[in-house]
């Protein structure tokens, strides 16, 4: 399967009607709200009394102040510049202390800060942006990540990107940069380059690499087979910046979910979560694939700020054959869901069928 071609890329437009990582919960101490930057928003972010996560645009409509600048007592954000208070989860004003009881014709009850779905799951504040040509379609449930039986281990890891979305989404698709970015004596080598040939299917919303056994020649897969048997692999990127990896060898399991979102328009963040039951018995697991998956992070760090310098000049890509046909694919999936969204019609999904790829790595 062979179609070559360029991508000509503008600056991309976050897809909206979806759910976005805006920052670790860890990240939130107590009740105390911490800002976070997602699409271009500035948000301020946290937890009310009852411990359920909300999300408000960082910008009181009085005068403009930072509503993170102000007093939150659980249930009310309040501005530090005149004292209005805002419900923190549906936005709407509460109180504005200038107004003379009885006076005034002022409606408070019908100004609103501007108010996001947020929730928590898998570690993280989730922030839902609306569709704003649509903003009466009901709001997915959050994602999740998959986890299998027995007692598990969870490690969360993230780096900044200097690229758009489509750069680091693209990026962390692409089937053919391991043996250039990421050598080392512990994954692979430039040496053990070979031909690949994975099956692909469509999913909602996205592609799955069917299960399959997974590479060879990198020792994680080694140590996992002689402790557990043969693992299997299942691969799945889901609109609008997922991708999902899933390891079994018998009952032993690792599951992990990569998100690229975009911070501004030339800025993104990549998130992993990592969940597995395997060598329980081993306390310092956690540390290694910290350690190692950190190393793996920041090469691709350093290959996305060194990509930026050739953008800037100039934004015409190469898409050649099926190493890249994940790249088309993505392009083509954000343009169906784009066009079922202006149109209110079903998605067409781009992939019609199941089709094999092959490619060197």
């Amino acid at each position: 399967m062979s179609e070559n071609g360029t991508h000509e890329s503008s600056v991309p437009a976050a897809l909206r009607g979806c759910w976005y990582p805006a920052m670790r919960s860890a990240e939130l101490h107590g009740h105390r709200p911490a800002t976070a930057e997602l699409l271009g928003e500035m948000l301020v972010v946290g937890r009310d009394a009852q411990k359920r996560a909300f999300a408000l645009r960082d910008f009181c409509p009085h005068r403009g102040m930072p509503l993170s600048a102000g007093h939150f007592d659980g249930n009310t954000v309040e501005c530090c510049y005149h004292g209005w208070r805002f419900d923190c989860r549906s936005g709407q004003c509460r109180e504005i202390p200038s107004l003379v009881p009885g006076e005034s014709k002022l409606k408070t009850e019908r100004i609103f800060a501007n108010a996001f779905p947020a929730d928590e799951a898998d570690g993280y504040v989730w922030v839902y942006f609306a569709d704003p040509e649509r903003p009466a379609d009901p709001v997915p449930p959050v994602p999740r990540l998959w986890r299998g039986q027995g007692r598990s281990r969870t490690v969360h890891l993230w780096c900044d990107l200097a690229c758009d979305v489509d750069q680091g989404i693209i990026g962390l698709m692409d089937p053919a940069h391991g043996p250039f970015v990421h050598q080392s004596w512990w994954w692979r080598k430039r040496s053990s380059i070979h031909v690949k040939e994975k099956a692909f299917e469509p999913v909602p919303n996205g592609f799955r690499m069917s299960r399959h056994t997974p590479s060879a020649n990198s020792l994680p897969y080694k140590l996992l087979k002689s402790s557990y048997g043969e693992p299997s692999t299942t691969i799945e990127f889901v609109l609008p910046n997922m991708r999902f990896e899933r390891i079994e060898a018998g009952k032993a399991w690792v599951s992990s979910r990569a998100t690229v979102t975009p911070i501004t328009a030339d800025r993104s963040r990549i998130d992993v979560v990592a969940s597995w039951n395997i060598f329980p018995w081993l306390p310092f697991v956690p540390w290694i694939f910290r350690k190692f998956a950190v190393a793996f992070l920041r090469q691709d760090q350093q290959t996305m700020e060194k990509q930026a310098v050739g953008l800037a000049r100039s934004r015409r890509q190469m898409l050649v054959d099926d190493a890249d046909r994940q790249a088309r694919w993505y392009f083509q999936l954000k343009e169906a869901y784009l066009e079922a969204q202006r149109t209110g019609q079903p998605m067409k999904h781009p992939i019609a069928e199941p089709v094999t790829l092959r490619w060197r790595s």
